[in-house]
């Protein structure tokens, strides 16, 4: 019988490094701050620690944008700090995941530099040139009418060849041209670099974007973006996204005897997608990281949100659940340094239920079928940010957003409104470590103002209470780590169309658990649950609210237990 992978009894722990924890007064998180914090994500549990870019960047988007990938930014440190912190996280037995982003670079990679110095350059194909169209004034148009996912046309023009390049994301991301064979292998080149000198493997950002219809044709018009089009069809899941991940895995991770992880992130990928991708006899990547769950909140568009119908929840979750049972992995997060702080959008972060959802969804989450990722502070239970006004927001997406949906005549209060719910500024706040100045995450000035409520949601408070998030947290990473159903058993949905309940059985090797949890403020039967009688005598595994007065008591508000049988 082949052995499991490793990484299906691993939990993730994803850090932001701008975020986590300033070294040298500079008010920005460093690599010697995530060195100095390795004890407290050992005592936590974690197995694997990914890092969000830390590369050279003129951080347009927060690291997103690398000018060297093979080198660090200065913000952060050095080549030589980051050498320290894999050998430092090796001892306490915990891997190192570096962020890819190679669907694009930065406009200041010297790849880009040149491409654009002129339009023989042996480098003009490593990126997508093309030639302007014509308006009926004679203006010169995009070549097509592609939107960018952060607002306006996915083309800029460029001034000195007269030829506009791609980027489906920021004007200073042009997107790198996969089609190119010298692109791919200096991509694998640079990757085979990071683990020869340790890393354990890849988060890849957008990796399902990097093989692109190649005669690039208009997207759907899109309602109320006049003159832009949806051009996603054309480039996610392109026509050639398994034959070049299929490449990378041969060049780059085949032969290694290493344990090693590669998740692919990749936006509007379906389950089969996900089967195909996750294959291990396919050899692309180990687990996707997909978006289905957390855009069910959003109405036409991200910006529209609406509230949250747990029964959609459970049918997208336990959709993908179901769909990779026999083949595949997925990878379960509540939130991300894209998205919301989780207890603010999926639990309650009123002071009198905040413990006990923040407790709930870390339950919830890490007892499916799939790898387990812990976004820095969700261990802590923080919260989104009280932003006063627009002026608070940082995150480009955001500040471009509330500029074009003010300029088109959106009422300025609901825009915000929507912002302070979704902005991906909630979850890169300062990681909050104690109640001194900025949370303890510097003694300067913090590039992002802490959140307040520090002084009451802090890793020291939080470590030295056995009742708290953080402890919690540590056990749901311990249960994982030591009853196989978690990581291996078959997955059972219940109760799939109540409103309130949250329930399912695991089940391995003749152990059963089952976990109920009540999303709700008010108290829960049971039973709605056909064999309830029958779990009148197991063991409860694990609580967030205190000993029940029985295992099949009603739930109690937030309460989730798992109990085994």
């Amino acid at each position: 019988m082949t052995e499991a992978p490793w990484f299906r009894d691993a939990v993730v722990y994803q850090i932001y490094p701008r975020s986590f924890q300033d070294s040298n007064g500079d008010g920005i998180g460093d690599v010697r701050g995530i060195i100095d914090r390795l004890d407290y994500l050992h005592t936590l549990g974690i197995d694997v620690l990914w890092l969000s870019p830390i590369y050279t960047s003129p951080q347009d988007d927060n690291g997103y944008d690398i000018a060297d990938y093979q080198d660090i930014d200065p913000t952060f440190g050095t080549l030589a700090d980051v050498d320290e912190l894999i050998a430092q996280a090796h001892a306490r037995g915990i891997r190192i995941v570096m962020d890819l982003v190679v669907n694009h670079t930065s406009d200041e990679h010297p790849w880009f530099v040149e491409s654009r110095s002129s339009t023989d350059n042996p480098k003009r194909d490593w990126y997508w040139w093309r030639s302007p169209g014509e308006s009926a004034d004679g203006s010169p148009t995009a070549p097509n009418n592609w939107e960018s996912f952060f607002s306006g046309p996915a083309w800029e023009l460029d001034e000195v060849s007269g030829e506009y390049y791609l980027h489906l994301f920021s004007r200073k991301q042009p997107d790198l041209n996969w089609e190119n064979p010298e692109v791919r292998e200096a991509v694998y080149s640079m990757m085979r670099w990071w683990l020869d000198r340790g890393v354990d493997g890849f988060r890849m950002d957008v990796i399902n974007m990097i093989s692109k219809v190649t005669s690039l044709p208009d997207g759907e018009p899109i309602p109320g973006s006049p003159g832009l089009g949806d051009g996603t069809p054309h480039f996610l899941n392109g026509p050639r996204i398994h034959e070049f991940l299929q490449e990378m895995h041969a060049s780059v991770f085949e032969g290694r005897a290493e344990k090693l992880l590669t998740v692919g992130e990749m936006p509007g990928v379906t389950v089969d997608d996900a089967v195909l991708y996750t294959d291990p006899a396919r050899h692309e990547v180990d687990m996707v990281f997909q978006f289905e769950h957390v855009g069910l909140d959003h109405g036409d568009h991200k910006w529209d949100r609406r509230t949250l119908d747990l029964r959609e929840l459970k049918t997208s979750l336990g959709r993908w659940q179901e769909g990779l049972a026999e083949t595949g992995w997925n990878s379960l997060y509540w939130n991300n340094h894209d998205q919301p702080r989780a207890v603010s959008r999926f639990g309650s972060d009123a002071p009198e239920h905040r413990v006990a959802s923040a407790k709930l969804l870390g339950t919830v989450l890490h007892l499916h079928r799939g790898t387990p990722y812990v976004y820095q502070g969700e261990e802590l239970g923080m919260t989104n940010v009280p932003f006063a006004s627009s002026e608070d927001f940082l995150d480009i997406e955001s500040v471009n957003y509330y500029r074009m949906a003010v300029e088109s005549g959106s009422d300025a209060a609901s825009v915000l409104d929507n912002l302070r719910i979704g902005s991906r500024d909630n979850a890169r706040s300062p990681m909050q470590w104690d109640s001194t100045g900025h949370g303890g995450f510097t003694t300067g000035t913090p590039w992002f103002r802490a959140n307040p409520n520090y002084v009451e949601i802090n890793a020291e408070a939080e470590v030295a209470d056995d009742d708290s998030v953080f402890h919690h947290y540590r056990r749901v990473i311990e249960l994982r780590h030591t009853e196989p159903a978690v990581g291996h058993g078959d997955f059972q949905m219940l109760a799939a169309d109540h409103p309130t309940l949250y329930a399912f059985t695991r089940s391995h090797e003749g152990v059963e658990l089952l976990v109920v949890a009540n999303f709700s403020g008010d108290e829960l039967a049971l039973d709605v649950l056909d064999d309830l009688d029958g779990w009148a005598g197991s063991t409860l595994l694990l609580g967030n609210v205190g000993e029940p007065s029985s295992v099949t008591a009603p739930l109690r508000a937030w309460e989730a237990r798992v109990l085994r049988r």
